[in-house]
């Protein structure tokens, strides 16, 4: 099969379990009909994806991992406190996107019942993005931009209120409240942590 042609598969598989998960939560659907909303045979779908448990964690990384995490960012860590702005503004545009908002809720319901989804996905999404903002902060300490100090916490640090307002942007709609407040947080953040950070 021709490699744009499988890509355009697994693409299809990811988006059509995305909105079955959605609907149907992750013990509600099953291969045979993600596979059949796509299109091909069920035995066709195991050419992409070991299991539903692989794709779940896939539809996870989409939802969790930044367009950041396929670039190599040595020479985008060197803008500072602009790296770290664009990577909120792609973790603020997911954190808003109505379309995936059920899916969250039912992703966090899963992670937090099934220890084996929850690890992996820690692995796959959450080290990811945690290991990508360590190089980063690394790269702009290196580059005098920055203060020294341990990159992997600061990560930490950076992410930890991200995921937050994202759980809050969530859990006000549950409540139908606004959440235009919650918007300027984003970008608040990153001035605040870049002001902390930096070598003046």
């Amino acid at each position: 099969m021709p490699v744009n042609r499988t890509s355009k598969t697994k693409t299809a598989i990811v988006k059509s379990a995305m909105e079955l998960f959605a609907l149907h939560g992750y013990k509600g659907t099953s291969v045979r009909k993600i596979a059949s909303k796509v299109g091909i045979r069920e035995s066709a779908l195991y050419n992409h994806f070991k299991n539903k448990e692989a794709i779940f964690l896939t539809v996870c990384s989409d939802i969790f991992t930044t367009p950041f995490a396929q670039k190599n960012i040595q020479d985008d860590a060197k803008k500072g406190k602009k790296f770290l702005a664009g990577f909120v503004v792609q973790y603020k545009l997911v954190s808003f996107d109505t379309k995936k908002e059920k899916l969250f809720r039912i992703m966090m319901i899963e992670l937090l019942q099934d220890p084996v989804l929850r690890k992996n996905f820690l692995d796959e999404s959450h080290h990811r993005n945690i290991a990508l903002l360590s190089e980063a902060f690394f790269v702009m300490m290196q580059s005098g931009l920055i203060r020294s100090s341990d990159p992997m916490f600061m990560a930490n640090e950076f992410l930890a209120p991200l995921f937050y307002y994202r759980l809050q942007v969530t859990l006000f709609r549950i409540d139908s409240e606004p959440t235009t407040a919650l918007s300027t947080l984003f970008e608040k953040h990153v001035d605040f942590f870049w002001e902390s950070i930096a070598i003046h």
